[in-house]
């Protein structure tokens, strides 16, 4: 059973910067896509970022040029380099991940504040 263990949240203030980082455990079947989704109160969960096996990456809109997302296949790990964040920013963090068996699994979550 794959396991998602995501941590790096914190609070921030508006213009600051935090890494969120995301290690999957239990691995049996290759992991194909690494990503992160998030949600604030009152929200829809929506797509953050996410990147493939073979590196290619996709952002949202709302984060581009801002966040970057990095992947460490052997080790299955991913990473979310978050710069000049904004309150709208303000949500919980999911880790996200597909094996080649096309199965979702998702991380318990970690607390993004941005708030002076």
């Amino acid at each position: 059973q794959v396991q998602l263990v995501g941590s790096g949240g914190g609070l921030v203030q508006p213009g600051g910067s935090l890494r969120l980082s995301c290690v999957a455990s239990g691995v049996i079947f290759r992991i194909t896509t690494m990503g992160w989704y998030r949600q604030a109160p009152g929200k829809e969960r929506e797509f953050v970022a996410d990147i493939t096996s073979a590196g290619s990456t996709n952002c949202a809109d709302s984060v581009k040029g801002r966040f970057t997302i990095s992947r460490d296949n052997a080790k299955n790990t991913i990473s979310l380099q978050m710069n000049s964040l904004k309150p709208e920013d303000t949500a919980v963090y999911y880790c996200h991940a597909v094996d080649v068996l096309r199965r979702d699994y998702w991380g318990q979550g970690t607390q993004v504040t941005v708030s002076s």
